[in-house]
């Protein structure tokens, strides 16, 4: 018998927390279960890396799995759990119907990090000419879009990173509300209190950027950086560096590196929040991209104002806010960048506004309080719920039916080459 509520978290990858953003934040939605008293359980069918988190050292138990195999349903017919969390629409689709058979009773939940096909669709638009934000409307009808749909209409609910995401999913696609819960990035008290100024303007120097070079907005950022946007702030500020730092750089992003003019490649950020404290600016031009940056976070974090697009503060603040600047186009931006480097005066009065901005849209114990009672209240309804949700009925009989009986052709073949 149970002594606690049992929470099971199918990941796509094992958490990274120093390789990127995705792997801070699966780190406190499995926090934030625990310290609400569930007994947590991960698991991943991944290869671990030598930078996959032991999360054995906060008390969670570690499952590896395997894909398209029975034994996975037994696993879970046996743990029974009360909650199911796929990470990432992907993983409900290979992992959803198996859950359904053996649990059927477990609450299932999507944590979407972010909406994937808005992020193919502004990619694509950005590859056509057009402008991410205001002309990606018609590239949202990609093949990421009906499949992610469908998951979030197949689960119960879908943990959401961005206001804007929501509306989006209300407005064009008619989610029902009861099927998404909030949960931004986040900071904790203690984290906050690190914010406290000792390292002023004049001992900070360069410009940095950040970003894990699997993700494609980050490797388009740099390269946009590369060849437009450095290339102007160099001419005017010939004696100052900008610093490339991020998980998993590969040759070509090593072979951007170039001493002469001052564009430089570090690579790996062992602690991010040391490593930002030594900057005066952070330079963020994402062109595509969706959800909250983490990076971003992380440069209120270290009192490091910010200069970013529409697109990389969408959901996490308004200009008249930020710390730092909002910039609608290329020369705005670099106008910006070396405005706020240069005016100490301009500096301070950004860097001013990181405190009110935390503590109103990212502080720990304020968000996590309102999506626990969120999910709290619903979760306590979920046979009302699920009594009117239709068309997730409809989704989860069709659909399971075509991955289950794929899952189950590729288990057989797996099989018979292990036989043979």
């Amino acid at each position: 018998m149970k002594n606690s509520k049992q929470l099971l978290v199918i990941g796509k990858v094992w958490p990274e927390p120093k390789s990127s953003a995705a792997g801070s934040r699966m780190l406190q939605i499995l926090s934030i279960f625990k310290e609400n008293g569930y007994s947590v359980i991960f698991s991943s069918a991944a290869k671990r890396s030598e930078y996959s988190f032991k999360l054995s050292k906060i008390g969670i138990q570690e499952q590896e799995i395997e894909l398209n195999s029975s034994m996975f349903d037994r696993f879970v017919k046996d743990l029974n759990p009360d909650i199911v969390l796929f990470d990432r629409f992907m993983i409900e689709e290979q992992f959803g119907w198996r859950v359904s058979e053996a649990a059927p009773s477990a609450i299932r939940i999507l944590d979407t990090e972010d909406l994937h096909f808005l992020r193919k669709a502004r990619s694509l638009s950005i590859k056509d000419g057009k402008d991410a934000l205001t002309e990606c409307y018609p590239y949202l009808k990609n093949e990421s879009m009906v499949r992610e749909i469908a998951s979030i209409i197949r689960c119960d609910f879908s943990i959401m990173i961005s206001e804007f995401e929501i509306e989006l999913l209300l407005s064009e696609f008619n989610i029902p509300e009861t099927k998404l819960l909030y949960l931004p990035l986040l900071l904790r008290h203690d984290e906050i209190k690190r914010m406290d100024s000792t390292i002023n303007f004049e001992c900070r120097t360069h410009f940095v950027t950040i970003g894990n070079f699997l993700h494609p907005p980050n490797i388009d950022s740099v390269f946009y950086l590369k060849k437009s946007v450095w290339p102007q702030i160099h001419k005017r500020l010939p004696d100052v560096e900008l610093h490339i730092y991020g998980a998993y750089p590969n040759h070509k992003i090593f072979s951007l590196n170039d001493e002469k003019s001052r564009f430089l490649i570090k690579g790996r950020a062992d602690n991010v929040y040391d490593t930002l404290l030594r900057y005066r600016v952070m330079l963020a031009p994402l062109r595509f991209g969706a959800g909250q940056k983490g990076k971003l976070l992380a440069a209120m974090h270290a009192e490091l104002p910010s200069i970013t697009t529409p697109i990389g503060a969408e959901g996490m603040g308004e200009a008249s806010t930020w710390p730092g600047y909002i910039c609608a186009n290329e020369h705005e931006l670099v106008d910006k960048a070396i405005q706020i480097y240069l005016q100490k005066s301009d500096w301070i009065e950004k860097t001013s506004k990181i405190s009110s901005l935390i503590s109103k849209e990212f502080k720990f114990s304020k968000m996590v309080s309102n999506f626990w009672a969120d999910i709290q209240i619903k979760c306590a309804r979920i046979q009302e719920i699920r009594a009117s949700d239709y068309f997730g009925e409809v989704l989860r009989n069709q659909s399971n039916n075509a991955t289950k009986y794929m899952g189950k052709w590729i288990e057989e073949k797996n099989k018979n080459k292990t036989n043979n």
